[in-house]
Formats: C-alpha cells, sequence, structure tokens
C-alpha cells in the first residue's frame, strides 16, 4: 500500500515537472511568435511614414517635424501625375517631354492599393494606444547642412500586454549592444532613412 502511494506521488511529481519544464522551453517560443507579429506591424507602419516623409522632402525640401504636418500633407497635398512622351523634334525617339496631365492627392498615391489602410491610424503603434516618437532637424554632415527624420517605437510599447520580464530581457540584451532597444526608421544623427531591422 505504501509503494503504490509512493508511486502515484512520484507520478504527479513527474507529471508537474514536464508541465514545467514544457512551459519553460514553450514560453519564450510563444513570446517570440508574438512578437515577430507584431514587429512586422510596426514595420510596415515605418515603412508608410518613411514613404510619407520622402515624398514630403521632395516637395517641401525637409521633412515633417510632427505627425499633424505629416499627415495633413498625405491628406490634403497633391503629386503630378506625368506622362513622358516622345520629343516630337528628336528623330532618334531618345528624348522624351513630361506632360503633366493631372494631380493626384498623395495618400492615394501612396496607399491607394492597400486594402484596409487607414491613415488615421498611422501615427499610432498598434495595441499601444501611443504614437510613434516622430522628429525632423538637421545634422552637419562634411560642412554641409543635412536634413533628417526619425519615427520609433519601444519594445515597451510594441510589446505591451505581453510578458514583463521578456521584455525587460529584450531590452537589455538591445542595451548592451547599444542598439536601440525597438524598431525605428531615420535617424536624427546621420543623414540615412534606412530602417534598423533592414
Amino acid at each position: 500500500m505504501k509503494r503504490k502511494i509512493i508511486q502515484v506521488v512520484l507520478l504527479l511529481v513527474i507529471i508537474v515537472l514536464a508541465y514545467f519544464v514544457y512551459e519553460s522551453i514553450n514560453k519564450p517560443l510563444k513570446f517570440n511568435a508574438e512578437k515577430d507579429i507584431r514587429e512586422a506591424v510596426v514595420i510596415q507602419d515605418l515603412k508608410d511614414i518613411r514613404s510619407g516623409q520622402l515624398i514630403f522632402k521632395k516637395m517641401h525640401n525637409e521633412y515633417a517635424g510632427n505627425f499633424d504636418t505629416l499627415l495633413i500633407f498625405l491628406r490634403e497635398g497633391k503629386i503630378p501625375i506625368v506622362k513622358k512622351v516622345p520629343d516630337p523634334e528628336d528623330t532618334t525617339f531618345t528624348k522624351t517631354i513630361n506632360d503633366t496631365i493631372g494631380y493626384i492627392v498623395v495618400a492615394d498615391s501612396l496607399y491607394g492599393r492597400r486594402q484596409n489602410f487607414n491613415l488615421d491610424s498611422l501615427a499610432y503603434i498598434p495595441g499601444a494606444g501611443v504614437m510613434y516618437t516622430l522628429g525632423a532637424g538637421e545634422v552637419d554632415k562634411g560642412g554641409l547642412s543635412v536634413h533628417v527624420f526619425e519615427a520609433s517605437a519601444h519594445y515597451n510599447e510594441i510589446l505591451k500586454g505581453m510578458e514583463m520580464q521578456m521584455i525587460v530581457n529584450l531590452i537589455k540584451a538591445r542595451d548592451d549592444i547599444e542598439k536601440f532597444p525597438g524598431l525605428k526608421v531615420g535617424s536624427m544623427l546621420e543623414p540615412s532613412t534606412d530602417g534598423n531591422w533592414e
């Protein structure tokens, strides 16, 4: 009888230990899977912000310093629709003439083919309820003043509501290698429009 009780207790201990081993392996896998999904959405937003900033710079010779300015430009700004036609005076047919045939709203040009795209939510980190950090300015590069911008989201905001200790560990790992603990595009320190995921 004692032997059966010991066997049952040992079986229960084995089941409990197996569960904890399973959870210790499964927890980081689930965290990373959810992190990858959230990062993919944020990366797409940052690419969209970069696209808007690049058009803004072409039109205004500087980047937008805040979302109000950028979103108004994307909603109301217009870019020309240009048709290239052969130059009738060129017998080699190598020269073209740019003919403006109309104008299109910037947001329609950039995001018009995207299903379920919502311009009003572009400034907000999905699931966090806070805006991306956006800045613009100028840096000195080789004696020249160069316009720069940066849009970013910290892992505390991207991964909000997930396992806190794993977020802390991720941020610490990024800090240890002197990398931004989150996702960003552009830089306020150098003339770059690259994302830190690229």
